[in-house]
């Protein structure tokens, strides 16, 4: 056993030290797939360190309670759980009107609240700029005011009155635009819209006759249990972020990281397009390096190695660089993530590298050696399965001839007819090609897709910008860097390949009177061939995608843009292959066919 162990080790070194190169592309390929994968995972364990943050700084509460009623009904039905079980604090009762607010020609809707100058002992939004509120000032809170372009100094209008901007501030009482809750006063519906603060003497002359609903902030002695109070305090609790009646911190955490969720979801379906692509790049550079060793499995055979120990031997160098990657994209996706993910406008604080959870380690370590195994179980058995003379032998396998492929080939020009036989003879590669064009294009046009949308928010009067539209664009440009680096790896693989197993039959091709023209382009139509019904079925297939994973209604680009999708991956193709292609043609016949073994 300890002879084997050392048999596979040696063999592992040596395979990894002669073909570094190789051994790099794997490498990148499947940490590409890990490491969009836990940057995916990522964003879901540190989304919430922003609001954990803010809660901190500004003593947010742990329940904040906004019953359905309004004026004295409203007051009544909030003092009971001032003195509620486990309730150690509270602040307010704040008076709260649902208006609309204007600022440089953008109406939206406003959920103004009244608040005293003196400090809170609960809820003390955090002042990001200028002062807190005072008698005539109106204090936006930072998201909202970003998204209207408001400053310090500015003149806005609350339902008609002229207010001045005192500053901005952050709360961890009620979530960040544009999910404040607003609420039609005829209506039990909530709607988009920002938070702003007054001086609660101001409060009732800027709501006229519309009546006064409140806010009641409350501090348990058990801030965990949140969830459990809210089941207690209420036989029917409406626990919604948007204005329900008791809303727990984890619930306005959960809300807060909303616009991180969108990109998380990008990230996490574009890590199984990446897996697929990872796997075509894989199985081309594996199926390169098992035929280079056929006749080492011919020797292992002859001294007594089984199929298990041939398929050992070869399987172990794909895991270990698999082990590799997995640890590679984890950390990459880890420390990318802060970089990605910038936290909104209405919280504070900034988010952190935190050490990978359990199951993120489990997750990307699983996808590294699916990847692995996938790509190299089939040509590794293949391998195995060989028989011992016939690898000793290391002889081409006969290509498999036709009747009709024969007449047809006759009727093809010399160009068409090289590329199809090169295809013919090696059909797993130019399945290859078709995958890797195939996954490449469906994320380009589902990019396109996300460009051509409209994203701004409706807030009742105005459309202002979508916070969550910068993730999910950041999240989409990883994506599509990713993708494009692996493809284009994945590319010059299977040219690479081509052109080394394509040497002896374009030798063989010329010297039946082919141009160097013509080989030439013959091993560029190879690479060609396979590409076009790729990039056909790529688009519809990303047109597909997004608007499977698309809420509400969806724009689609111009034709234009999904036609020049379409030309630049199939010249990017034909690049890729047309200089290594033309040099092969321009070797001379006899050098060729006196270096290629036979």
């Amino acid at each position: 056993m300890a002879g084997r162990l050392l048999l596979v080790c040696r063999v592992l070194v040596r395979d990894l030290r002669r073909r570094p190169t190789e051994t790099v592309l794997l490498l990148i390929a499947i940490t590409a797939a890990t490491g969009t994968l836990t940057l995916g995972l990522a964003l879901n364990e540190i989304a919430t360190q922003p609001y954990q943050q803010t809660r901190t700084a500004t003593a947010g509460p742990d329940v904040v309670a906004a019953p359905r009623a309004t004026g004295p009904d409203a007051l009544a039905a909030l003092a009971p759980l001032t003195t509620a079980a486990g309730v150690t604090a509270h602040s307010g009762p704040y008076p709260v009107a649902f208006l609309v607010l204007t600022a440089h020609g953008k109406t939206a809707h406003a959920v103004v609240e009244g608040r005293d100058n003196a400090p809170a002992p609960l809820d003390r939004p955090a002042v990001t700029d200028g002062t807190w509120v005072r008698p005539g000032g109106v204090v936006l809170e930072r998201a909202f005011a970003d998204a209207l372009g408001v400053h310090t100094g500015d003149t806005v209008s609350v339902d008609g009155r002229a207010l001045r901007v005192l500053g901005t501030a952050v709360t961890a009482a009620r979530t960040t635009y544009p999910y404040a809750g607003w609420t039609s006063p005829d209506s039990a519906l909530t709607e988009r819209g920002g938070l702003v603060w007054v001086d609660r003497g101001d409060i009732a002359a800027l709501a006229g006759e519309q009546p006064l609903s409140y806010t009641l902030n409350l501090k348990l002695a058990d801030p965990e249990a949140s969830t459990a109070f809210v089941d207690t305090a209420t036989t029917s609790p409406r626990r919604t972020v948007h204005g329900g009646e008791l809303t727990t911190w984890q619930d306005i955490a959960e809300a807060d990281g909303r616009p991180v969720a969108q990109a998380q979801a990008v990230l996490l379906v574009g890590s199984w397009l990446l897996t697929v692509l990872a796997i075509a790049g894989v199985t081309g550079v594996v199926a390169v390096r098992v035929s280079g060793q056929r006749r080492r499995v011919g020797l292992l055979k002859a001294v007594g190695a089984g199929p298990a120990m041939v398929a050992v031997v070869h399987l172990a160098e794909y895991l270990v660089i698999g082990l590799a990657a997995a640890g590679t994209g984890l950390a990459a996706g880890l420390l990318a993530a802060p970089t990605l993910i910038q936290p909104s406008a209405g919280l504070l604080g900034s988010v952190n590298t935190q050490p990978p959870a359990l199951y993120m380690v489990v997750a990307a370590t699983t996808l590294a050696l699916t990847i692995a195994v996938a790509a190299t179980l089939a040509p590794v058995v293949r391998a195995a399965a060989t028989s011992t003379v016939h690898a000793l032998a290391d002889a081409a396998t006969p290509p498999r001839r036709r009747r009709w492929r024969i007449w047809l080939s006759r009727r093809l020009p010399a160009a068409l007819l090289i590329g199809i036989r090169i295809n013919a003879r090696r059909p797993r590669r130019a399945r290859l090609v078709t995958m890797n064009t195939l996954i490449t294009t469906t994320v380009l046009v589902a990019m396109l897709m996300n460009h051509a949308q409209d994203k701004p928010f409706d807030l009742g009067y105005s459309e202002l910008v979508d916070p969550r539209a910068e993730r999910t664009d950041q999240a989409m440009l990883v994506l599509t860097v990713v993708l494009c680096v692996l493809a284009l790896l994945n590319a010059a693989v299977n040219t690479w390949t081509a052109v080394l197993d394509a040497r002896r039959p374009l030798a063989v091709a010329r010297t039946l009177g082919a141009t160097p023209a013509q080989a030439g382009v013959g091993l560029a139509v190879a690479q060609l061939l396979p590409a076009v019904p790729g990039v056909a079925a790529g688009i519809p297939a990303g047109l597909g995608l997004y608007t499977v994973a698309s809420r509400g209604g969806i724009q689609y680009p111009p034709d234009s843009w999904l036609l020049a999708t379409a030309l630049g991956v199939l010249l990017a193709i034909t690049a890729l292959t047309a200089i290594p292609a033309m040099a092969i043609a321009q070797r001379p016949v006899a050098d060729t066919l006196r270096s290629t073994p036979t």
